[in-house]
């Protein structure tokens, strides 16, 4: 009634699919690699780690900040999507706190990163309660990050 595929046959397929797979991964790990090649080949790049919120509930997310004049885009190192995943606004931008990774965050991070906490400005002008972000970076990194969020080009203005 139907026509059996020979053993020979059947292995020439799985090297088939064996072989696409393999190609696919490759490609996607070049795209990976093209991809971070070009956020950090125009500077105002940083490697950095993120995480929502405080207090270790999630898991940091690995990946490369670029400067921008009004916000901090944040990558995911190892994704294809084109937008960045977080953007921090640069008004109203403070620094809650910072501190070394400690606990929970030691099985993510290392020992020499610095976690910063951050948030924005109540609309009353008022400091944040909680913080909205934790970055964790190095202290290189720290000092472009607070020299930027200090710094504003000359000739901008922010919309009010």
């Amino acid at each position: 009634m139907g026509e059996h595929l020979s053993s020979g046959t059947g292995l020439q397929i799985a090297e088939w699919v064996f072989f696409m797979l393999l190609a696919l991964i490759l490609l996607a790990l070049i795209a990976v690699t093209v991809r971070r090649f070009v956020l950090e080949r125009g500077g105002g790049a940083v490697e950095c780690y993120l995480r929502p919120g405080a207090g270790g509930r999630r898991p940091w997310r690995i990946g490369c900040g670029r400067y921008g004049t009004e916000e901090l885009r944040w990558y995911r190192i190892f994704s294809l999507w084109p937008r960045p995943t977080a953007e921090l606004s640069r008004r109203g931008l403070v620094v809650m706190g910072r501190r070394a990774p400690a606990g929970d965050d030691l099985r993510e991070l290392t020992g020499d990163l610095i976690v910063v906490e951050v948030g924005w400005l109540a609309a009353d002008g008022s400091d944040p309660k909680e913080p909205v972000y934790e970055l964790a970076m190095s202290e290189g990194a720290l000092t472009g990050f607070l020299s930027w969020l200090e710094s504003m080009p000359p000739g901008t203005h922010w919309p009010s």
